[in-house]
């Protein structure tokens, strides 16, 4: 291809994946706003008159406010928690290269690829007593999220000068010092990135409240979905409602932190 086109070919192509994206949200917002018997057919056209009321309903017959709290729970537990423990794995692993270390490091981020054995985790939530509770879907949420973290935050430590450590150590920092006070400030950019990926990631998951909370008061937002669906399942336009309230916080979150995104994916990628 000409040099000529690829600028344009690259901009229509990034035009196309846009459209591909934003179509099924604007589906689901034109839907929310129609009555039941219009967004039956869950069609492209406008709302001929517009139903705001649709979204207090959804909250109300939903309880969504209950659910809400939920996500938010465990989302920013799981995300402090996995943030904070993948910081200091990656620390140590990057900083002592031993082959132990090396090895602790690879079988860390095979999680990355690796889909979750159901079957085996079940069994492991059953007997820990920690199925059905919000400490263990906190704690699961947070060991899924590791495996990415480790290798995002792994990189950005090698940026980090050692005569830091060297001139702390000189100055009587013992190691969790030097680590909360001297190398974590440091690690900021990367650990906004991992914890606002991390965030999202919790916040969109459906499968793990389906498998392990049966209680529909530790249900999330998520969840709370996949109910209001089944039970108004004529009731499209409350249904769209439901969804478009649930995505709602995820675009917010994503469009403020997007440059925090971009910076940390790029600042670890010089020596990493």
């Amino acid at each position: 291809m000409p040099k000529s086109l690829r600028a344009p070919a690259a901009h229509l192509a990034a035009f196309l994946a846009s459209l591909i994206m934003l179509l099924p949200v604007y589906l689901i917002t034109i839907n929310a706003l129609k009555s039941s018997p219009e967004a039956s057919s869950m069609s492209v056209d406008l709302p001929s008159e517009l139903h705001f009321e649709n979204f207090l309903i959804a909250i109300e017959k939903g309880k969504l406010i209950g659910s809400f709290l939920n996500s938010l729970l465990y989302a920013t537990s799981a995300t402090v928690l996995a943030t904070l423990v993948s910081a200091m794995a990656a620390f140590v692993m990057s900083r002592h290269r031993t082959r132990l270390n090396r090895f602790f490091y690879l079988f860390l981020i095979m999680g990355i690829a690796l889909p979750i054995n159901f079957f085996t985790l079940t069994t492991m939530m059953q007997v820990t007593h920690l199925i059905n509770t919000k400490i263990g879907v906190i704690i699961l949420y947070a060991a899924l999220q590791v495996p990415f973290s480790v290798f995002l935050i792994y990189g950005f430590v090698d940026t980090i000068p050692r005569e830091l450590d060297e001139a702390a150590i000189l100055d009587g920092c013992r190691p969790p010092q030097l680590f909360f006070l001297v190398i974590l400030p440091l690690l900021k950019p990367v650990l906004v990135t991992a914890g606002i990926l991390n965030f999202l990631n919790i916040w969109n998951d459906f499968m793990i409240p389906l498998y392990y909370l049966n209680s529909s008061a530790n249900w999330p937002m998520t969840l709370a979905v996949y109910n209001f669906f089944g039970q108004y399942q004529s009731s499209w336009n409350l249904v769209s409602a439901d969804i478009l309230l649930t995505i709602i916080p995820v675009i917010i979150i994503y469009l403020l932190g997007q440059r925090f995104i971009i910076a940390g994916m790029t600042s670890g990628s010089v020596k990493g």
